[in-house]
């Protein structure tokens, strides 16, 4: 049985860091929905286009690349921002395709330091660009924390605690 697994929450929570150790550790494929935009970002196809077309197209990628693997019968691993509707949808076709979707909630319970990590950091991402607080608490109001979670991890906590809670889950 194929597993997706897929890390969500807001920027800075620790999903980036965590998916690509886990890829690293069990070798899947992450997919990262805002690679995948900065793939995009240099040709112009999303110069002006609305929030709703942006995350259709961000959605859409990362479902076909999915499905990919589910019906190649092949984990994967996705960090992405997401909302109950797409969580319900995945889980869906990963059933769907004989597989399963695990489903991990990633917060930083201490604003300081969610703030500092988000400030501090620089994720190099080709074509896209680099994110500021503002922009984390304009996704706190669009995108609600997904209900039932397989796993919630806290980037309060130590990284190998976290690492070795979400290898647990995925092996």
């Amino acid at each position: 049985m194929s597993t997706v697994i897929v890390l969500t929450g807001l920027p800075g929570t620790g999903k980036s860091t965590l998916a690509d150790g886990l890829a690293r550790r069990i070798g899947a494929p992450a997919f990262s929905g805002d690679w995948l935009l900065g793939a995009l970002a240099p040709l112009g196809i999303l110069d002006g286009a609305d929030r709703p077309t942006v995350l259709s197209v961000y959605f859409g990628l990362l479902d076909s690349l999915v499905t990919r693997q589910l019906r190649l019968g092949q984990p994967a691993i996705v960090d992405a921002v997401l909302d109950d509707a797409t969580a319900d949808r995945w889980r869906r076709n990963a059933e769907r395709h004989g597989g399963r979707l695990l489903l991990v909630q990633c917060v930083c319970s201490d604003e300081a330091v969610h703030r500092r990590r988000v400030e501090g950091r620089r994720r190099d991402i080709p074509g896209w660009h680099e994110i500021g607080w503002d922009h984390v608490e304009r996704m706190r109001a669009e995108f609600r924390p997904v209900t039932g979670p397989d796993l919630t991890l806290d980037a309060v906590d130590p990284l190998a605690d976290n690492e070795a809670a979400l290898t647990r889950l995925a092996t």
